[in-house]
């Protein structure tokens, strides 16, 4: 939430001060550190006041149950990590109105017919450890255990070790076919990052698709040595390769239409001002809604990467830390949603395309599941801007509540 003091969700206002990144702004909220755990606790508290059962899986994520789990499950939910710095509403918005649709229907009377649950997904982001929606990759065996495991934060502490420290069993850690099979829909209320509803003038839209992306390592290698001593002549800087690359990437980006490429973090080693690096880290995010573009302008990054370690000295290594082919969301329970929300007297709700990723597009391999996004007035996400107004929030809650009431 920004400081302008505007109305905001009861259940955001709650959690405002929870995870406030001083230094970037925003919030930075990552798996298991302190606010994020801070924000484990609430939602078990707002879950369990509601008379749900709450239940952390083998991978951390956390369940809230109305009513006893079974087969064909509804489950809705997000995630409460965020990227270093970002918004309010990313994530946590899916969460609350989640619980906000449940009070509505229990204050209705509503009984499920079919068991339903509130999901809260673990490391979402990927900001601690690399690889988004870590969670729900584990649940559905889209990522092994063993390479999940072994992940290392930025202090170089494992994954294993982390979930260790919060009490979960990394040897149970992987696949849980039962869970997953038990899933019947699974609907995912998500802040919209971009502002395709604001040029549309509506508050709520469904998802049609997610653009494919993924995340690529490039480490660049040369030779250390002191800022003052060594001539330009008989440098081997890998900061210099790395800088050119990063500069030719918007340019060759806007070569392959919608392709979409971003380096966001950058890391040198070892890092002092006077100092040549003699190493040089930074990773690319890279999306287009055609996956074989996506692997073109990566390929094409790559090449120049080469050519411009060779140029300077030194080498470069890339890894792929993560892969999401182009998700496209199945017809049958975004026809539904529509049906429901244009049956209940509310005029076509609009159908979007993403660039971003989301848990809803991991689970969509393996069960129906659909997403509804949120207008953002600024159209600014993974920033301290991002937001919502209290009504279309309030509109979205509605609509999630409509949809609970006609699927359960």
């Amino acid at each position: 939430m920004t400081d302008s003091g505007a109305t905001v969700l009861p259940g955001l206002a709650e959690i405002a001060d929870v995870g406030r990144d001083h230094v970037r702004g925003g919030y930075t909220r990552h798996l298991l550190d302190d606010a994020e755990r801070t924000l484990r606790d609430w939602f078990v508290e707002r879950a369990t006041r509601l008379g749900l059962d709450v239940e952390v899986d083998r991978n951390g994520n956390t369940w809230a149950w109305w009513g006893a789990p079974g087969p064909d499950a509804f489950v809705t939910g997000s995630h409460l990590d965020s990227v270093p710095g970002g918004g309010a509403f990313d994530g946590p918005l899916g969460v609350v109105s989640a619980l906000d649709a449940v009070a509505r229907l229990q204050a209705e009377g509503h009984r499920p017919s079919r068991p339903t649950a509130i999901a809260v997904f673990a490391e979402e982001e990927g900001s601690r450890f690399g690889v988004a929606c870590l969670g729900s990759r584990l649940l559905s065996g889209a990522i092994s255990p063993a390479r999940a495991l072994a992940l290392t934060d930025a202090d170089g502490t494992s994954l294993e070790a982390v979930l260790a420290s919060a009490g979960i069993d990394p040897s149970g850690v992987g696949a849980d076919p039962d869970r997953l099979s038990g899933i019947g829909t699974f609907v995912e209320l998500h802040v919209e990052q971009g502002r395709g509803l604001v040029d549309l003038g509506a508050p709520v839209a469904l998802a049609s698709s997610i653009l494919g992306h993924g995340r690529w390592r490039f480490r660049f290698t040369g030779q250390g040595n002191h800022a003052g001593a060594t001539l330009m002549a008989d440098r081997r800087d890998p900061m210099v390769a790395a800088a050119a690359v990063i500069a030719g990437i918007p340019s060759l980006a806007r070569q392959h239409g919608d392709a979409r490429a971003t380096v966001g973090r950058l890391r040198s080693v070892p890092g002092g001002t006077n100092v040549i690096a003699s190493a040089v880290e930074f990773w690319l995010d890279a999306r287009a809604g055609d996956d074989a573009v996506t692997q073109t302008v990566v390929a094409e990054i790559t090449a120049t990467a080469r050519a411009a370690a060779t140029a300077n000295g030194g080498d470069v290594e890339v890894t792929e830390e993560s892969w999401s082919a182009r998700v496209d969301f199945p017809d049958g329970p975004r026809t539904a949603i529509d049906r429901v929300l244009v049956g209940a007297g509310g005029r076509p709700v609009p159908v979007l395309p993403t660039g971003a990723g989301h848990d809803a597009g991991v689970l969509s391999a393996h069960v129906p599941s659909a997403m509804l996004f949120v207008r953002n007035p600024t159209g600014v996400s993974h920033a301290p801007e991002e937001w919502s107004d209290v009504d279309d929030c309030a509109a979205g809650v509605d609509a999630l509540t409509r949809v609970m009431r006609e699927l359960t």
